[in-house]
Parts: C-alpha cells; structure tokens; sequence
C-alpha cells in the first residue's frame, strides 16, 4: 500500500528499462511458481510411469497366481 499511493510514479518505475518495479516483484514471484509447477510436473510424469509398470507387474503376477491356482487344481484331482 505504501508503494502504490505514497511513492510517486517515478520512484516506481525502473529508469534504465521503464518496467513498474511492482510488475518486475510479480514477474519473479510467476516465475518462481512455474518452477516449482515444473518440478511438480516431472515427479507426477514419473509416477505415471512408476504406475505403468507397477500395472504390468501387478497383471503378470495375477496370470502367474491364475496359473498356479489351475495347476495345484490338477495336482489335487490326481
């Protein structure tokens, strides 16, 4: 608050570029944030991937439990 109304439009000004220091403090801050949603994004990719093979591990040792499963039956009956 006291920037934006006590401080006049010159002192809030960058003199070499003429960008609003106001808007530059925002830019940094956005940023920042797509860094740390960049960052977010890469873990969920690999969790994705980690899931992926977790499914196909998961599917193999369901048809290897099925086999099983069938092959006890057939020890039984005999």
């Amino acid at each position: 608050e006291e920037i934006r109304f006590k401080m006049s439009p010159e002192e809030k000004v960058c003199k070499y570029c003429g960008v609003s220091y106001l808007i530059l403090h925002e830019f940094k801050d956005m940023e920042e944030k797509v860094k740390a949603m960049e960052k977010e994004m890469k873990f969920y990719q690999g969790s994705i991937e980690r899931e992926k093979i977790l499914q196909e591990k998961l599917q193999s040792l369901s048809q290897e439990f099925e086999q099983y499963k069938i092959d006890n039956e057939s020890k039984t009956e005999r």
